[in-house]
């Protein structure tokens, strides 16, 4: 059988980078997909994406799918056959319906009832006339942001604007949103020209000769290339911020590299703000020498070849020295201010329509720290530094710097602090306590920090969730997902022995004090609470712990943070140890006959025989040792103690019968189980969760 070679590709207004990648996966992905629902056999799979076109090449494609012989099943043989044993209505419509005759028609044996089947034959379709079909994978791409332009209907990234689809030298024809398919493609916006692709293998190599680069991985390596020559020629430090280059990488379509300087006076601009400036505003690459130190130097990518190079640098250290010379402006201006004057002016400026000021939200969190202070029992000097930072936290939000340059708010806060003669301490906590601002960002390093942050952050989510903003599907507008899940990784992180439910409250009472309208507290609260256990439950996904393990540590309360993860890393070491299983099986007996809600007692003179005093003995012996060890969160050695009681509860329902005529006896037996119950509810609820060791 012969093969071919496939091209299809998209020609676009420009994407933008953050979606290049995932557009390509996902293209990689839904082709494969396409190809193996369509039973079309093939060698190779190749895409190519820039921020002006995606395309997908398929090399080694068969002409024709595959013949496919399927066996069908048909009604029951008591419904094929009539009275007369001739074949029924239902058979024979079945038969034609699969283009076969009776006569074709055999049975089987399926559980035990014989059905009629058929062997079904269809025959391959020719692959040109399954390509055209190509369409449904270019509009099934999913992309965060879409829109309309003229008066079509489709949505899209961005405009569609050419169509290129090629089965070796001919065209596979189609048509999306009025564009006809055609076997042109368009080189460079400004350095190419309109080209013929004449072999679909050619595709690389004709772009190329055009200025389009349209394999990203061979574009992301020339810039790291150009980049190291640039750096080993000047002796500059050799770490590439790879985040940049991803972005830079998915700016361009023919990258050139080149390097330019700035006015060294501006080095006296905090160096963030000098990064950000070339990073964030220009996507350039600051340079630092070897010592770590930033120099006045940085490193661009341009989308085009060499040519008039050096205007294109000129042009480049224009733009930068103009916006750091504002910089440079806004970072002396500040310092005129002081920092009571700015704290001053936060009262004008609105946090959120319905939970007031930023002066308002800083006096509750402020007031917030205390009180997680004095749960931590930290020292007079701490709970100062605590109330200072807490107090001047926002006070940044009103600078020029901020104003012109958001990403820095804390850090200027910090700088400024530090300027004007405030404790380290104090300065730093300013800028941790926005910590984490992203995924993956370190966390506070210092207790003043953390307290801060978990304090600010529990504001925001308790006000927001409290007036009705609940973050749904993709909406997110005051990242509550992110600060939330910040709030847990600091307490997993300090380990704080301070209940998740404790802060919650505080920070509820805090409310109730101030002029703020939330909604029902109760149902405040058990709102909050949901919501962090979606937090918990997504962190847990990441560390490999199920779902029935985190809901049953979760069961009763949150509690203390960083013991729930203990807790569950230990029980899903524990679902799969044979060792455990008797242990496990013996505790799930107490529990499902546990009955919490009745407050029994335990009379020992009632006990009936020496099943019941030793399991007595053996619970009160190590109840006191058990419930130290839960506290401290050493949860292996508290799980120790209570496998010491399985051969006793074995020995328990050998030889007792529980649910008995006379009541007293029977409460007596179900108070010593609820006892032994509330301690297996300290380390989890056993009924969530699914015990792989006893399948």
């Amino acid at each position: 059988m012969t093969t071919s070679n496939v091209l299809f590709e998209v020609g676009l207004e420009e994407m933008p980078a953050r979606f290049i990648q995932d557009t390509e996966q996902q293209l990689r992905e839904k082709t494969a997909l396409w190809l193996e629902d369509n039973r079309l056999t093939y060698e190779k799979l190749n895409t190519y994406i820039t921020p002006r076109r995606f395309a997908v090449q398929i090399i080694g494609l068969l002409d024709r799918q595959a013949d496919l012989e399927t066996e069908v099943r048909g009604p029951a043989k008591k419904i094929a056959h009539d009275e007369h044993g001739e074949w029924s209505k239902a058979a024979i419509g079945f038969s034609k319906g699969q283009g076969v005759t009776v006569d074709d028609i055999y049975f089987k044996d399926v559980n035990g009832t014989d059905y009629i089947f058929v062997k079904k034959f269809t025959a391959g379709k020719l692959a040109k006339d399954i390509l055209p079909s190509f369409k449904e994978v270019i509009l099934a791409l999913n992309f965060p942001v879409n829109m309309r332009w003229a008066n079509n209907d489709l949505r899209y990234i961005r405009p569609i604007k050419w169509l290129l689809a090629l089965k070796d030298q001919e065209l596979i024809s189609f048509t999306i949103n009025q564009v006809q398919t055609d076997v042109k493609t368009y080189g460079h916006r400004f350095l190419g020209r309109e080209l013929t692709i004449d072999d679909p293998m050619d595709y690389q190599d004709q772009l190329a000769e055009q200025f389009v680069i349209a394999n990203r991985v061979e574009r992301k390596k020339i810039i790291s290339d150009q980049i190291k020559q640039l750096i080993n020629a000047n002796e500059w430090d050799k770490e590439i911020d790879q985040a940049l280059l991803e972005e830079v990488t998915d700016l361009v379509e023919y990258p050139t590299t080149f390097f330019g300087t700035f006015n060294k006076d501006y080095l006296v601009i905090p160096e963030e703000a000098l990064i950000t400036s070339m990073k964030v505003h220009q996507r350039y690459f600051p340079v630092r020498n070897q010592q770590g130190d930033l120099l006045p130097f940085f490193i661009a990518v341009r989308n085009g070849n060499e040519a008039h190079l050096d205007n294109v640098i000129k042009g480049n250290e224009k733009v930068l020295n103009a916006r750091l010379a504002d910089a440079l402006f806004f970072y002396q201006e500040d310092q005129k201010q002081t920092i009571e004057d700015n704290n001053e002016k936060l009262t004008r400026i609105v946090f959120q329509k319905k939970l007031g000021t930023v002066a308002e939200k800083v006096n509750r969190v402020r007031n917030n720290s205390a009180k997680i202070a004095d749960l931590l029992e930290l020292s007079q000097e701490e709970v100062k530094q605590i109330d200072r930072a807490a107090e001047i936290s926002k006070f940044d939000l009103v600078t020029q710097m901020v104003d012109e340059f958001p990403e820095l708010q804390g850090i200027m806060g910090a700088k400024y602090a530090y300027l004007s003669g405030e404790d380290d301490v104090v300065a730093e906590a300013i800028n941790e306590h926005y910590l984490p601002r992203y995924a993956n960002d370190r966390l506070p390093t210092s207790k003043i920090g953390s307290v801060l942050s978990v304090a600010d952050k529990l504001d925001t989510i308790v006000g927001c969730i409290g007036v009705g903003l609940i973050p749904t599907g993709s909406q997110d507008p005051y990242a509550l997902r992110r600060q939330a899940m910040g709030i847990i990784l600091i307490l997993k992180q300090e380990n704080w022995l301070v209940k998740l439910e404790d802060l919650i409250d505080i920070t509820l009472n805090e409310y109730k004090k101030s002029t703020v309208q939330l909604e029902d507290m109760t149902t405040v609260r058990e709102n909050v609470l949901e919501f962090f256990k979606g937090r918990i439950a997504y962190l847990a996904k990441e560390e490999d712990i199920t779902q029935d393990i985190i809901q049953a540590v979760a069961n009763q309360e949150i509690g203390f943070v960083s013991h729930l993860f203990k807790k569950a890393h230990l029980l899903e070491i524990k679902r799969d140890d044979q060792s455990f299983k008797a242990t496990q099986e013996s505790l799930g007996r107490v529990v499902n006959l546990a009955t919490l809600d009745q407050k029994l007692t335990i009379r020992t003179d009632l006990f009936e025989n020496t099943s019941e005093t030793e399991l007595y003995e053996t619970y009160q012996s190590i109840e006191p040792e058990y419930q130290l060890k839960t506290e401290q969160g050493k949860y292996e050695e508290a799980l120790h103690l209570l496998e010491q009681l399985t051969p006793k509860i074995e020995a328990f329902f050998d030889q007792t019968m529980v649910m008995v005529d006379d009541v007293d006896l029977k409460n007596n037996r179900i108070a010593l189980l609820n006892h032994i119950a509330e301690l297996v509810y300290l380390m989890a609820n056993f009924k969530k969760i699914e015990w792989k060791q006893s399948n």
